[in-house]
Formats: structure tokens, C-alpha cells, sequence
């Protein structure tokens, strides 16, 4: 067992988004393909690059206004949503125009493979 307390969290600012934004990880993968706990801070309208990961994400909206899109749709979400995004599925998130927004990401398997430009929104 593992205890990571709030404050042990180091945030580092994102390279994979369009607007600012800021990762703090929480809790790495303790053998192969385990799980990677993530706390994002999104401001103002900042949004992810398009990216794909290898395996299941989970996205759980702790606080704000934000978007999330594939290749078919767009939708707005807001705190206590949460949404499940399928291994190989492109997709982004983010804070909404305007608006800043906080979420937890939970992946597995491994990092995503990130794409250069952010969605034509």
C-alpha cells in the first residue's frame, strides 16, 4: 500500500495543450500497465492537444466548466461528471471558452501518443 498526501503532489505545466494548463501526478503505475492518477488544472478555455491512449481513461470534472470532444461530437461537462474514454479513441479535453475547469485523470497501460495540434474547435 501507498499513501500520497495532496501536498506531495508536484504540478508542472503541460506542453500538450492549447492555453495553459498545469499536471500534478499523484499516483504512478506500480508494475506494467497499472494505473496513473493524474490532477489537471485547465485555464481559461485551454483545452488538450488531439491524442490516443493505449489503454482506458477515466476523467472525473472536480470543478469549473469544460468540453470534451472525439471525431464526431463535442460536449460540455461540469464537476461530478464523468467520462470514460476507450483504448486507441482520439479525442481532447478541456476548460470551456472563458472558463477554467479541474479534473482527475486515471489512465492505464501506458502514456498516450500526443498529436501536434489541439482540435479545430
Amino acid at each position: 500500500m501507498k499513501i500520497v498526501r495532496g501536498s506531495d503532489g508536484q504540478a508542472k505545466q503541460g506542453t500538450t495543450f492549447s492555453g495553459k494548463a498545469t499536471l500534478t501526478p499523484m499516483a504512478t503505475a506500480q508494475e506494467a500497465g497499472g494505473m496513473k492518477l493524474t490532477v489537471v488544472n485547465f485555464e481559461d478555455g485551454a483545452v488538450t492537444n488531439w491524442h490516443v491512449h493505449p489503454g482506458e481513461q477515466i476523467l472525473y470534472i472536480l470543478e469549473g466548466q469544460g468540453r470534451v470532444g472525439d471525431e464526431e461530437k463535442q460536449w460540455s461537462v461540469e464537476p461530478g461528471d464523468v467520462i470514460h474514454i476507450g483504448p486507441g479513441e482520439r479525442h481532447w479535453h478541456g476548460a470551456a471558452e472563458g472558463q477554467n475547469m479541474c479534473h482527475i485523470s486515471v489512465t492505464n497501460v501506458g502514456p498516450p501518443v500526443w498529436e501536434d495540434h489541439a482540435p479545430n474547435l
